[in-house]
């Protein structure tokens, strides 16, 4: 399995933006598929956003599509998740996650995933 670490959480007014990244470690990284979820206080876990291995495909929540966009950088084991226009709503925690085929598929949930970051906080104040 791959070994996941967040970071870049932290506070933002609404309308502001954050990039999240999430390094993993392993030599395979390029060979899977990569997402990342979030969770709300007193809510379940929910589907953010995911890449393809090579990152020619992804998809979205409809609640964060056209204001949130992943991407990958292979060579340096890094996925990343830029949000902008962040909305109150949006404060979670964020988790990424590694899914053990190198393609993505819609919809896509938390048991399509094999692997977890220990998360990182994100805070949008209104």
């Amino acid at each position: 399995q791959v070994q996941l670490v967040e970071s870049g959480g932290g506070l933002v007014q609404a309308g502001g933006s954050l990039r999240l990244s999430c390094a993993a470690s392993g030599r395979t990284f390029s060979s899977y598929a990569m997402g990342w979820f979030r969770q709300a206080p007193g809510k379940e876990r929910e589907f953010v956003a995911a890449i393809s291995w090579s990152g020619a495909s992804t998809t979205y929540a409809d609640s964060v599509k056209g204001r949130f966009t992943i991407s990958r950088d292979n060579a340096k084991n890094t996925v990343y998740l830029q949000m902008n226009s962040l909305k109150p709503e949006d404060t979670a925690v964020y988790y990424c996650a590694a899914r053990s085929y190198s393609y993505i598929k819609a919809p896509l949930g938390g048991a399509d995933f094999t692997s977890w970051g220990q998360g990182t906080q994100v805070t949008v104040s209104s």
